[in-house]
């Protein structure tokens, strides 16, 4: 088709779930979407940002037979684009590592475009695989002329200067862009502005699925230059969005309100231009994917408004079942205890793999309760999993006639407490060595991060659930939980009683812990936002509870060091977003005032 006669020309966004280190697959993967592209007349197909390796590869971009692996797997693909244009996210070798999009026309390679701004913050070290690209690069095909950008250049608003103010129909953004909570109202603001400041349109494609402790969302999506979304992808799932764009009206705009050219500054040297020649397979016009109004004047804008309690329930499912599969577990096994938090981790569990993937194993001691044995029970039927009492009991008391001599004159304290709950984590572990199943911890971010779980006991387990998330928001999702299928899935009864680990006679959390409330919300600020101890108290909090907060915090780091991969929905999850050394005599204050 004529680059003259060509007034719409139909875009797609590729929303993978590639899998990190299965080339192979990912490449199979993106063979089977550029075919359905074909067959659904698509002119240009967009994939994620590493979409052919997966994002994070980390250390596996240290071993050069991986790098080498996506070379050639490149190459093989570069065929398979036959009357399209495609824009792929790779890494390429060219005497040092670039993370880099592939530009491929019609079978031809024209270029790969490395990434200008390496992000090196939070969960992000790009600096220590990657080497900054110096070159940008302005496409020109048989149907328009566009750039490319790689995710953390989208958030600097001069490299999209330079390449708007040389004159593009389109911007398009690839992505690896993990979640967290208020993420994607972010982004989309960005991908607004960008678009509204350069009178450009945007595709913008964003990775979706799990990888360690990061869930990615999607949510890929076109804007147009007056900052509407014409189109987005779903959350947490993979999905091909097309999209046809009306370029003349694009261009017309540009003409109108030719706000580019007031970004012509002293930039460096302009980017270089690949033009290329007609493609071999004739593609129709698509038809018009929209219908104009009968007042133009007022456009038809689609709201896209994210619930972030749906968002944070829907990226544990997504990050329980990538976690789960792509490291080829069968199934999990999780402890019951008849509180709110194991039956939050078994609800979103089921929901993620299925009943018949998910066993439930209740083990009372001495201290349990009645109405933990019955919540327990009955969150097991209403989500119909298998379901296992073992008791503990005889195996703490030989516990206890073993130490006896040893603790002769000391009083019971949280030697004892600890001791139920190492049995329940040596129970949970046997039961996964003999079976295969993957053991999922259920402690929640309050607790792991005042240090209150166990090591060894309920800290065990190959993936910790929820161990980023508050407890008053466990309480939020849980209810949400039960909402959304209009039905008691977690008990009520759950829900209402006051959290206790059951160690001890009549034992409560907030006979060791502030009220909840009040402990998330010093949390929040301290590890989080990083307030000083100062700055907290002159938010109202007590100074005293402060203080003791802080140093439960800070003498847990040992603790969290040894804990399972968590799955991370805050701005600020323990593990790579919180790097603090074990071995630390930094203090606030004095401990002695």
């Amino acid at each position: 088709m004529a680059r003259d006669s060509a007034q719409y020309v139909r875009l797609a966004a590729a929303q993978i779930n590639p899998i990190v280190g299965d080339i192979p697959g990912n490449t199979e993967k993106i063979r089977e979407t550029l075919e359905q592209a074909r067959k659904q007349q698509v002119q240009m197909v967009v994939f994620p940002e590493m979409a052919l390796s997966g994002y994070p590869p980390r250390d596996l971009l240290l071993k050069t037979q991986y790098l080498e692996d996506l070379r050639s797997y490149m190459q093989q693909l570069i065929p398979e684009t036959k009357g399209l244009t495609a824009i792929i996210g790779t890494v390429i070798r060219e005497q040092d590592v670039f993370n880099a999009a592939a530009v491929i026309h019609d079978g031809h390679l024209l270029g790969y475009v490395p990434k200008t701004n390496l992000p090196n913050y939070r969960v992000f070290d790009e600096k220590r695989y990657f080497r900054s690209g110096r070159e940008r690069f302005l496409f020109e095909t048989d149907l328009l002329t566009f750039g490319v950008v790689i995710c953390e250049d989208l958030w600097h608003p001069r490299t999209v200067a330079h390449l708007a103010e040389c004159g593009m129909d389109l911007l398009v953004a690839i992505s690896a862009s993990p979640f967290n909570v208020g993420k994607p109202e972010e982004r989309r603001t960005l991908l607004s502005a960008r678009a509204t400041d350069h009178n450009l349109a945007v595709l913008y494609c964003n990775q979706v699925g799990g990888q360690d402790e990061l869930v990615f969302d999607g949510r890929s999506m076109v804007v147009d230059p007056d900052g509407n979304v014409l189109g987005q992808a779903k959350a947490f799932e993979e999905d091909f969005l097309i999209i046809d764009v009306y370029l003349e009206e694009l261009r017309r705009h540009r003409l109108a309100v030719p706000l580019q050219r007031d970004w012509c500054e002293d930039h460096d040297d302009p980017p270089r231009r690949i033009r290329s020649s007609g493609s071999t397979l004739e593609l129709k016009a698509p038809a018009k994917s929209f219908d104009i109004s009968k007042n133009p004047f007022v456009p038809k804008v689609k709201e896209y408004r994210n619930d972030p309690i749906e968002d944070v329930y829907q990226a544990l499912v997504l990050g329980v079942r990538d976690y789960v599969g792509k490291n080829g577990f069968r199934d999990v096994v999780i402890g019951l205890s008849g509180g709110i938090d194991s039956a939050l981790v078994c609800t979103i569990a089921v929901d993620a793999l299925g009943k018949d993937r998910v066993w439930g194993v209740f083990m009372p001691g001495r201290y349990s309760s009645d109405h933990s044995r019955l919540d327990a029970q009955r969150l097991a039927k209403n989500l119909e999993i298998r379901f296992t009492t073992i008791p503990i009991e005889s195996v703490f008391q030989t516990y206890l006639d073993m130490l006896k001599k040893e603790f002769e004159g000391c009083e019971p304290d949280i030697t004892e407490e600890n001791l139920q709950a190492r049995i329940r984590g040596a129970t949970l572990m046997a039961l996964s060595n003999k079976f295969g199943s993957l053991v999922l911890a259920t402690g929640n971010k309050s607790e792991l991060a005042v240090g209150y779980a166990t090591l060894y006991g309920d800290m065990c387990g190959g993936l910790a659930v929820i161990s980023d998330v508050p407890k008053t928001w466990v309480y939020r999702l849980a209810r949400y939980r039960n909402e959304r299928d209009g039905r008691e899935i977690i008990p009520q009864s759950t829900l209402e009683k006051a959290p206790s680990a059951e160690l001890r006679p009549n034992q409560k959390d907030t006979d060791s812990l502030p009220d909840y409330e009040e402990l998330d919300g010093i949390l929040h600020t301290y590890i989080e936002l990083e307030y000083s101890c100062r700055d907290i108290v002159g938010l109202g909090y007590s100074a005293e509870t402060v203080r003791r907060v802080i140093r439960m915090v800070d003498r847990a780091e040992y603790k969290r060091r040894q804990a399972a991969i968590g799955i991370r929905v805050t701005t600020k999850a323990f593990g790579t977003d919180r790097r603090l050394p074990v071995t630390n005599q930094f203090r606030e204050f004095p401990e002695r005032e």
